[in-house]
């Protein structure tokens, strides 16, 4: 896993740091020397344990990087009671009281252990929901504290007394470090692969630290501890041990990764989370009568301290209860907009399912419709010859040869007609070939134009004569340029009964620019339109699934498609193709190109 170089350096750093402080006391001898060392010595190795565990703070995991950071501020913690012993100890050349408030900084850095314990991140889930993340610290620490002051500060200031101070001190201490220890050994043996080992060597540092604790607690009970002494040699390399964790873990990034647990396990992880926090939370309240209950019934101590117990239970439960209700009402929140979602979703499968069964009548009569095409195509093809044929009859008079070629050029424009018809119903794969964009925009015009009965809306054309060639599905472009022309034309139609749209292509850098501008009302979310299920339409006009499928369309052509409110009122579409600048595409390569396109749903 690792090489024996760096397995070397980590054993080289281990004995310097631990024989250095080892061969202290036979350098320095007992005094403030000493003392000052051990201080300054015990102010340094959390610092080392940071650098190690916040190695893991910069992973795209956000909860593994909370986790990481909560480790490191437990350490921090005790940093900062250290600072504190030493500012005694080598400023003021001063032992400190017995009864030291200070002691609470070291209690509470188990809190926001215990806290990266519940995050769990191995686990592969989503994103940490923030604000029940918040209120469970909160909760976690508004209860660890409570315990401190109920377990500790009676014997500081009801009924000052060393020996029962120490001793709560030591009672509350390994019953947090017992809990830490075992969470960590429980995610230990129940994780596999990479984490099991990162697991490891925390369990084997909470385990040293748990241990160095309980020595030192109880050399100060027995005023035996001094620092610089070997007592610190178990806390400093807890510390060390941290700090190597953390570094191991940064190397075993990728293997990280992997999966730690069974299906099972990670099907049910989000449940467990809510349960656990519930349950933990009912604890934390319901707890709090009960240490009324002793303090005023089972209690054998002086009425002072129950008292101040009865008095701190009291005042804990208003933060807690606060705690506990707003928890529930965002939980309450989160319910209910679950529960809308949910609704919502089936809403939009309901209207999908009423799409599918449309599509499917529009399929029968677009297939009904095709061959009925094919059909017509048989007498407009004899229609066709026998008009040339009488146009080009020099026996005919002059006006009968003019009536037979407008017949002919009329039949011309009925089979142009048909033919888009038909492809525009074919159902074919994608085929991409090199188009003329001012032909496909053409072809949906004409289409769109079977339909405008209203003699108030027109569809103007400015197309460039010289445009580059884009590579594309004649069929999907064709789907795409009349999903918007219809779009556009029923806005201003149901809007202001009919009115413009101008339908422009040009040529931008290395791309082929159609733009569809119309005069109708605008659109009010222009940045949703392309959403699946948003429409502007009434109730069964419109699913909201035509534009979405046209992003998907341009999107699948390497292409974009925007759109926006003009100031003067109406709507833009703007979609952007890449050019083929090497070749410019000639009429019958589009034409062959645009004989598959689907009719838009």
């Amino acid at each position: 896993m690792f090489s024996s170089r760096t397995l070397s350096w980590l054993v080289a750093v281990w004995a310097v740091v631990l024989g250095t402080y080892a061969l202290a006391p036979f350098v320095l001898h007992s005094g403030q020397s000493l003392t000052s060392f051990g201080d300054i010595v015990q102010c340094l190795v959390p610092l080392l344990a940071n650098a190690g565990l916040l190695m893991n703070a910069g992973t795209p995991h956000w909860r593994r990087n909370v986790f990481w950071m909560l480790v490191a501020m437990s350490c921090t913690l005790w940093m900062i009671g250290q600072f504190q012993w030493t500012y005694y100890e080598v400023y003021l050349h001063k032992d400190l009281p017995d009864l030291y408030p200070g002691d609470i900084t070291f209690f509470l850095r188990g809190v926001p252990m215990m806290a990266a314990l519940a995050l769990r991140p191995h686990l592969k889930r989503g994103e940490l929901r923030l604000r029940f993340g918040y209120l469970d610290f909160a909760l976690l620490l508004t209860w660890w504290v409570f315990l401190y002051v109920y377990a500790v500060l009676p014997w500081m200031y009801a009924t000052p007394s060393a020996g029962q101070y120490h001793f709560g001190i030591v009672i509350v201490t390994n019953i947090q470090n017992t809990i830490i220890v075992l969470g960590l050994g429980v995610l230990w043996l129940r994780t596999r692969g990479a984490w099991r080992v990162v697991y490891a060597h925390l369990f084997g540092a909470a385990a040293m630290y748990m241990l160095a604790s309980l020595m030192i607690n109880v050399a100060i009970g027995d005023n035996l501890y001094k620092t610089g002494s070997m007592y610190d040699l178990p806390l400093i390399a807890s510390f060390l041990w941290y700090g190597m964790a953390g570094w191991i873990a940064s190397k075993l990034e990728k293997q990280l990764d992997a999966p730690t647990e069974g299906p099972d396990a990670e099907r049910d992880q989000q449940r467990s989370e809510t349960t656990w926090a519930t349950r933990l939370a009912m604890t934390a309240v319901i707890s709090l009568p009960i240490f009324a209950i002793y303090a005023l019934k089972f209690s054998q101590d002086s009425p002072q301290v129950r008292d101040f117990r009865l008095l701190a239970t009291v005042v804990a439960a208003v933060p807690l209860g606060f705690l506990v209700f707003l928890r529930q009402h965002l939980a309450d929140n989160e319910r209910v907009r679950l529960l809308e979602k949910s609704e919502q979703s089936i809403e939009n499968l309901q209207r999908l399912q009423t799409q599918l069964v449309q599509s499917e009548k529009l399929i029968s009569l677009g297939q009904l419709a095709a061959g009925a095409a094919h059909e017509i195509n048989n007498p407009l093809t004899a229609i066709l010859g026998y008009s040339d044929l009488l146009a080009d009859d020099e026996a005919l008079p002059e006006k009968s040869r003019t009536i037979a070629a407008k017949i002919r050029d009329q039949a011309r424009r009925t089979k142009t007609l048909v033919g888009n018809l038909l492809s525009f119903a074919r159902q074919v794969p994608p085929e991409r070939a090199l188009l003329d964009l001012n032909t496909v925009v053409s072809n949906a015009v004409q289409l769109r134009a079977l339909d405008l009965r209203s003699g108030t809306t027109k569809v103007e054309l400015q197309l460039e004569s010289v445009l580059p060639g884009v590579r594309g599905d004649g069929n999907q472009l064709m789907q795409v340029f009349f999903n918007i022309v219809n779009n556009a034309v029923d806005a201003m139609e149901s809007a202001h009964g009919g009115g413009t749209l101008t339908i422009k292509t040009v040529r931008d850098r290395a791309s082929v620019v159609v733009l569809f501008s119309d005069t109708g009302p605008g659109i009010k979310e222009p940045h949703r339109v392309f959403d699946p299920f948003y429409t502007t339409k009434p109730v069964g006009k419109g699913t909201g699934l035509g534009l979405s499928i046209c992003f998907g369309i341009i999107q699948e052509h390497a292409g974009k498609i925007l759109c926006y409110n003009r100031q003067e009122g109406g709507a833009v579409f703007r979609v952007e193709l890449p050019a083929v600048l090497a070749v410019l595409p000639t009429r019958e390569a589009q034409l062959s190109g645009a004989s598959s396109v689907q009719k838009p749903s």
